[in-house]
């Protein structure tokens, strides 16, 4: 059996869904070590992992990118984090394998520095991406704005205008930096890479949390990406009473385990869902000094009286409240939204930056909820937008029988068992 080394960016929507694959890498007889959150170690550790935290200069750059402007403006901001995080992830990495003496990396695909360490130490080792990369495909509209898929000539030719605009001008300003960390960080032993697609596609593997019908197809993206659907996982927590009290049909709001900023989802359901037929719970947004992922808004303050229908918590399972759940409102990040769809439970996005406008794009091209801009966010359009969604319960299912037919962790696994047999 192998020794495997899992990294991760500091973000608990990067660890929860790797945690399956560790799981499974475990139950197969590997050694399994993790480093991520340094507040996530103990739970870990009780999964029977080997785990530590990442250093903590890297938590000490900030997530930024909820104060840009448009899709540029963001992209823009998440390159000056992770290009800053990589002079210290890329050596916290080598310091990991230096103790552990692995046979198998697996590596955040937000960990620029890391990832770059793992393809110098010449181990084999893969990318794991919980969101969908930002990699360009046929018939896909560029990342980051969130533009619906159109086909004919008039689709292309608007890609091909937005991808200029926006993923062109990003590369302007990531290569020069991505290049010199390549060559500082390998000793000059890496060569350049001429764009994103190159950047992200520098180990032989590449496993993303995700798959169709959720996904649009990729046929060209090749056999090193692999898309094994959604992971979920969730900490130990007991089954809340009152949820055993059959409080009837649910509306789970969700908001970022990294703050940006999301609250107004929080009040605008509250207020718009209060006369309904629907017990709401509101899992409270993340403060700004817990924003790499670590804490949580103090208290309830702020959000005014709560509605008798509704439950305002700080943590919750979600995965035990949407099992009772008609809709689940989410800002648009990938763990809280794949994790309604599996339980093919319909959703309002209300994207505010990230990859969440993508998220909210891909919703309603798949026909499995609504999308509400973040500016038209009022009660009443989020009440409304809430019993539309209610009529897409199909296109959920859909999604997730898509998720299971993908594999899951047992097929991620299975294509990191093949990169150690294969070296």
């Amino acid at each position: 059996m192998s020794t495997v080394l899992a990294y991760t960016s500091p973000a608990i929507g990067h660890l929860f869904p790797m945690v399956p694959l560790l799981q499974e890498l475990k139950a197969r007889g590997h050694e399994v070590h993790v480093r991520t959150l340094r507040q996530q170690v103990p739970l870990l550790r009780d999964t029977g992992l080997y785990a530590s935290p990442v250093a903590d200069s890297i938590l000490a750059v900030e997530a930024a990118d909820y104060r840009a402007s448009g899709a540029k403006a963001a992209l823009a901001s998440s390159v000056e984090t992770f290009t800053a995080r990589a002079r210290f992830d890329a050596p916290d990495l080598q310091e990991a394998i230096d103790a552990v003496d692995p046979d198998l990396l697996l590596v955040d695909i937000n960990a620029w520095g890391a990832r770059i360490q793992a393809e110098a130490s010449g181990l084999p080792w893969a990318t794991f991406s919980p969101y969908t990369p930002p990699l360009q495909s046929r018939g896909t509209p560029p990342f980051g704005p969130g533009l619906a898929p159109m086909s004919g000539p008039l689709g292309r030719a608007r890609d091909a205008v937005a991808r200029r605009l926006v993923i062109g001008a990003v590369e302007k300003l990531m290569l020069p930096r991505i290049n010199s960390l390549r060559a500082g960080l390998s000793g000059g032993t890496l060569p350049p890479v001429s764009g994103a697609d190159e950047m992200f596609l520098t180990a032989p593997l590449m496993l993303v949390a995700t798959s169709e019908p959720f996904e649009y197809p990729h046929p060209d993206w090749g056999h090193a990406v692999r898309m094994i659907g959604a992971l979920e996982w969730e900490p130990p927590a007991e089954h809340p009473a009152w949820l055993r009290e059959g409080p009837g049909p649910l509306v789970l709001v969700t908001t970022s385990s990294e703050y940006q900023a999301d609250e107004a989802i929080v009040h605008a359901a509250l207020a718009g869902l209060a006369a309904e037929p629907f017990t709401v719970v509101a899992t409270l947004p993340a403060s700004e000094a817990g924003s790499a992922g670590a804490g949580r808004a103090p208290g309830t303050d702020g959000f005014g009286p709560v509605p008798a229908n509704a439950r305002l918590e700080h943590f919750v399972p979600h995965g035990k409240v949407l099992d009772h759940a008609a809709v689940a409102i989410t800002h648009g990040g990938m763990g809280a939204t794949q994790k309604a769809l599996a339980k093919g439970v319909p959703v309002v996005v209300v994207p505010f930056g990230r990859d969440q406008h993508e998220v909210a794009a891909r919703v309603v091209a798949a026909g499995a909820g609504v999308r509400l801009n973040r500016k038209q966010l009022t009660p009443e359009k989020l009440r409304a937008a809430v019993h539309q969604a209610r009529g897409k319960a199909a296109g959920a299912r859909r999604i997730a029988e898509g998720y299971v037919a993908a594999g899951g962790a047992a097929a991620g696994v299975d294509a990191l068992e093949e990169l150690v047999r294969l070296d």
